[in-house]
């Protein structure tokens, strides 16, 4: 009788040890996942980083043409004349 117990008691922990195998490999995927995740958001980030700054030089350069074509008007109130169009 004590062999069937000792028997059970080997599967049963055979059984634990498979279900935090399993366990491992879940957390272990959604490590992965979440490097490969994070991989793209850094990448993205530098994209949209590299844009913003090709933008703002576009801007200034703009800013630089409108302030030696109307040199009359600053932007404060260039604004201010499309607000009140509104």
């Amino acid at each position: 009788m004590l062999l069937y117990v000792l028997i059970g008691l080997c599967l049963s922990l055979a059984g634990v040890a498979g279900l935090q195998l399993m366990y491992m490999f879940y957390l272990d995927r959604i490590d992965r996942e979440r490097k490969r995740h994070v991989h793209d958001l850094e990448v993205e980030c530098r994209r949209l980083s590299k844009r913003l700054g090709d933008v703002e030089t576009e801007l200034k350069m703009k800013n630089e043409m409108l302030s030696v074509a109307y040199p009359e008007f600053d932007d404060e109130e260039a604004w201010a004349d499309v607000i009140e169009e509104r």
